[in-house]
């Protein structure tokens, strides 16, 4: 499946230190062909608004942070990675000394962005965040970026916001971003592989996926596979569950069907639904609470305009949370009976996506530096100008970093996560300590007769387990073995 990524024609909306970067180009051509030439495409799909000023050196200076995040103003509400922290309870880890140092994350994209090593600087310089040691391995022949490519800019956004948001969850983390030769299903499997086989990390990231029912079946078993193979030497997988609600595009690219999202349907990976944050602002630090204390959360559906699949009803594209069942997988014995109990009457065990979520909003979105898009809008590439984004897109990078911190603290690498994950949901008051259990919203599609599912308390095919209070859940998953 192979679909353009357009920004919304509606807009929503210190001293330099430079980080240690190695460019490395792999030449893979026998593991590229391992996939049948049927396979189709992965797509991305970032949301994104227009620039953003900060209005001063500080990191609490965007207007967009003070935005309703009801969508009244009909433009985006943002977050820094400050405010980040605070609501989902890592800042008190980071302060301890916990950030992932001697981790490394592993981020799978791809083509490629120019200007992502100066991207990330400039985050870094204006958010308050040190330099990572960070890799660019490139696997296959990667084209050079083209402007006038929409796939090629699509990606370059994701990589962007990939590489930028697992860093400032885990700011001691190495990063590695593995950057496939296209999106093509065989060439993004070749970067897994690549990245697996040669153990480039401890936790993998995968912003991107299409309709189960669209990859071809003998790359979906040499996929999963693979990915037995990775948690079983310690690797953590996360993927999205996408932002097309209870649908997906078909694998044509041009309708809705209800369906999940691969690769985050799959057992071994950890898939990652959306919500919409509200968490409070303290531009000027006069607040009694932290900037960024959490206030409450619903299933993402953006206000201004509901849920539909991407690019159906363009420039209206603005998303929800991906969820359901899938048609490939039964239900893993750790997803019972907390996904047995709100699974839709006659059903058969199946697994249930996603498995835990995180703020995706565009409205309640995270500031992101992209620098080849400030000079196509006649702005300097290292201006302080920042793009909202949102997306499950933001959540798989931010989880990934979280569990990078969760490694650092168990000093093992943690693996699959999903048995101890429903392990500690089954026990009630480890899930309340754990998790923001979300339990409003929906992901209903109209394009597929309105179909979807509710979110309720505990699990739901909207937003899985809830979104991770860190600091109870990284100690509680770091006090387990590898799985």
């Amino acid at each position: 499946m192979k679909r353009k990524l357009r920004m919304p024609r509606r807009a929503l909306g210190l001293g330099l230190v430079a980080a240690a970067v190695t460019v490395a180009a792999v030449t893979v051509t026998s593991v590229a062909h391992a996939a049948s030439s049927n396979s189709g495409h992965y797509s991305v799909h970032p949301q994104i608004s227009a620039p953003q000023s900060m209005q001063s050196g500080a990191a609490d200076a965007f207007a967009c942070q003070k935005r309703p995040i009801d969508g009244s103003s009909g433009r985006a509400r943002c977050y820094t990675p400050q405010q980040m922290q605070q609501a989902y309870g890592l800042a008190g880890l980071l302060a301890s000394g916990v950030d992932g140092s001697g981790k490394t994350i592993v981020i799978i994209d791809a083509f490629s962005s120019p200007t992502i090593v100066t991207d990330l600087q400039d985050f870094d310089r204006d958010m308050g965040l040190p330099a990572p040691s960070f890799t660019i391995t490139q696997v296959g022949n990667v084209p050079p970026f083209d402007i006038d490519n929409d796939d090629m800019v699509g990606w370059a956004q994701e990589i962007s916001l990939d590489v930028q948001w697992a860093h400032a969850m885990a700011p001691g983390a190495a990063i590695d971003l593995v950057e496939a030769a296209s999106d093509s299903d065989a060439d993004i499997f070749a970067a897994t592989k690549y990245a697996i086989d040669h153990k480039l990390g401890d936790v993998i990231s995968q912003s991107f996926g299409e309709a189960e029912s669209c990859v071809d079946p003998k790359l979906l078993r040499q996929e999963h596979a693979l990915f037995a193979k990775a948690t079983h030497e310690g690797m953590t997988l996360f993927a999205i569950s996408g932002d097309s609600g209870a649908s997906q595009l078909d694998c044509t690219g041009e309708n809705a069907i209800q369906g999940v999202s691969s690769p985050a349907s799959d057992p071994n990976v950890t898939g990652v639904g959306g919500t919409t944050l509200n968490a409070t602002d303290d531009p000027d630090g006069t607040a009694t609470q932290p900037s960024g204390t959490y206030l409450g959360e619903t299933a993402w559906t953006e206000p201004l305009f509901g849920c539909n699949p991407p690019a159906l009803d363009f420039p209206f594209d603005l998303n929800c949370s991906g969820g359901g069942f899938s048609t490939i997988y039964r239900q893993p014995v750790w997803q019972t009976p907390l996904v047995q109990k709100v699974a839709p009457h006659g059903h058969p065990p199946a697994r249930g996506v996603p498995d835990v979520a995180y703020g995706a909003g565009v409205n309640g979105g995270v500031t992101v530096h992209i620098g080849f898009l400030l000079t196509q809008l006649g702005f300097g590439q290292d201006d302080p100008l920042y793009f909202v984004m949102g997306g499950t897109s933001a959540g798989s990078p931010q989880w990934a970093g979280l569990i990078a911190d969760a490694d650092q603290i168990a000093k093992h690498d943690l693996g699959n996560i999903n048995d101890d994950l429903y392990r500690l949901a089954r026990n009630k008051k480890a899930y309340a300590g754990d998790f923001h259990d979300i339990t409003t919203g929906n992901n209903d599609v109209a394009e597929i007769g309105g179909n979807g599912f509710s979110a309720g308390p505990g699990w739901d095919p909207v937003t899985g387990l809830g979104t991770p209070n860190a600091a109870n859940l990284l100690p509680a998953l770091a006090k387990s073995g590898p799985h």
